[in-house]
This record gives structure tokens, sequence and C-alpha cells, in this order.
């Protein structure tokens, strides 16, 4: 895969002393859509900012296809779309002319069928001669991602893209993000909601503190750090738990009823069919039995509280 985005032993330091990026490593590929978490005051807003040129970095290097964004900011930026996370927009202009307006700001040459097409694929085109003030949240943050799309970027950064947006929204931005990403546009977003990352990710970055303490692929992400969860429902009370069940991550439910085995997703060790064999030779019936994944949701909690750093796959 050929690296649209390549980030060296990038830092930030701050005059008061305060280091808001660590030695920030990381690589994108063309096409991919990559979500980066974190909490609030995690470095991410600060590393977007650097890369689109608005803040400068203490020491590290960014190349954006190959374009330094220090040395060559005009090459490198033209290359960027940014969707901000605050709606910031002229409120007594159309639609039309903002979009076509964000264009021309880069130097490219009109072009109203690819305006037309943008406003299209945002459900825009009846909006496009509405005054942005007269249009709601959700439209006024379409209108934002049809400004920093006008100029036909490389990459597209979203900070926050559905904040205050409400769910079928939300989910029309995921669709778009996704017809982005199939015209070969790389997007990089950073979000509060996990079930986003988790719908549209290819790829994982989680930031705490200044550092990217993890990248993965998202499906792997969820395989090597997720847990399961076995659940039997028993068909009848079981007083406490024999002897030939003591085992890590086995126990006994407070009523009597329920088995449930937690195990690392990972471990190779583990034998389903052999519990079950010994739970059936011990003529302990169940009437069903259930299995739960954690959520991205839940390893991203458990990686941001724990001290735990795990290297880029």
């Amino acid at each position: 895969m050929i690296n649209i985005l390549s980030i060296s032993h990038l830092y930030k330091t701050y005059q008061s002393g305060f280091e808001a990026l660590k030695d920030i490593n990381l690589e994108i590929s063309k096409g991919e859509i990559f979500a980066l978490l974190g909490q609030n005051g995690a470095g991410k807003t600060t590393l977007i900012s650097i890369i689109c040129g608005i803040v400068s970095p203490t020491s590290g290097q960014v190349l954006v296809d190959g374009k330094d964004v220090i040395h060559n900011y005009r090459e490198a930026r033209e290359l960027i779309g940014l969707v901000p996370q605050e709606l910031a927009t002229d409120s007594f202009e159309t639609v039309w002319n903002t979009v076509t307006f964000s264009r021309g700001l880069y130097g490219k040459s009109p072009n109203p069928a690819f305006i037309e097409k943008i406003l299209k694929d945002l459900s825009l085109w009846d909006k496009r001669d509405n005054k942005i003030m007269t249009l709601s949240g959700g439209m006024k943050r379409r209108v934002m991602i049809a400004k920093a799309l006008s100029h036909e970027p490389s990459i597209l950064f979203l900070d926050e893209p559905t904040a205050g947006v409400d769910v079928s929204l939300r989910r029309d931005m995921w669709n778009l993000v996704k017809v982005l990403k199939d015209n070969g546009t790389t997007v990089i977003l950073t979000t509060h909601y996990i079930e986003e990352a988790e719908e549209m990710a290819d790829r994982i970055g989680i930031i705490r503190s200044g550092e990217l303490i993890m990248v993965d692929n998202k499906l792997a992400l969820m395989n090597k750090l997720g847990k399961k969860e076995l659940t039997l429902e028993l068909q009848n009370l079981l007083k406490s738990l024999p002897k030939e069940l003591e085992m890590t991550g086995l126990s006994l439910s407070e009523d009597g009823y329920e088995l449930t085995y937690r195990f690392d997703s990972k471990d190779e060790d583990i034998n389903i069919a052999q519990l079950l064999q010994k739970v059936a030779s011990l003529g302990i019936v169940f009437k069903d039995l259930h299995t739960k994944q954690s959520s991205l949701e839940e390893i991203f909690v458990n990686l941001v509280n724990s001290g735990a750093t795990t290297h880029e796959a």
C-alpha cells in the first residue's frame, strides 16, 4: 500500500512546558479510513492541527504524499481537507456560493459540475440556494464537509464529525465516509463515539496523554485485546462450584443458576469443548448457553485506564 501520510518522531511542547505530543510515529495508507480515539486533552486536535499546518511542531517530520508540511506548506496543504469540530461558516452566504468560494481559495479553477456532485452526495443539492443561517446543525455540518472537499483533497480530516448530530444524520455521515473511501479519499477522523470507529474504520489509533499507545487493524485489535465470555444457564440449582471445575475465569452466579467462563480471545489453550464435556460428566445440565465478545468501547476504556502500550501492527 502507498502511504499518503507519514509522521516521524513528532513532538509538541508548549511554552508552559506542557507536552502535548510525545514521539508520534504513524503511517497511513492511501484510501484508508483511520480513526483516532482519545479522551479530551489527549492530543487528537493538536496532532491534526500540526498535520494541517495550523500549529508548528517542536520537532519531528510530517509528510503528506511526500510533501513536508513545513518546508512544502502550500503543496501539502492543498492535499488536505479539514472539517473542524466547531461550525464556522458565513451565515449570510448561500450553500452554493460558500462551497464554490472555498474551492477558489486553493487556486482551483471553477468546476460547477464537481460542486454539484459534492452537494448531491451530501444531500445538499435542494439547499444550494439557501443561506447557511437557515440550515439545521446537521445540514451546516454537511456544508463544512462540502467546503473541505471542494478543492478535491487526497486526505479528509474529520474532527468529531457527528458531534451534535442526531442518530439518523450520524448514520448518513457514516455512509458518506464510505462513499468517499470508495472514491479514493483517505479519511482520518477523531471521535468520541466508539461505535463510529467500530462501524467505519479500517484501523484505529488510541492516543493517551500525548502518546500514541496503540495502532492496529480494527478486527485484529478486538481479537488480541478482547475478552470473551461463555455463560451456561443451568437447568437445576448448583449450590457450589465442584472442585473439578475450579479453574481461572470460571465462576458460579450468586443464585446458583449460571456458570460464567471469562477468557482472553487470544488464548490458544482454551478448549471450550473439553469444558462442556467436564460439565456434562459431573451431571450438570444446562438449558442454554451464550457467548459475548468485548466491545471496542470496553477495550478502549481498559487501554486508557491501564498503563499498557501496544506497538503498531
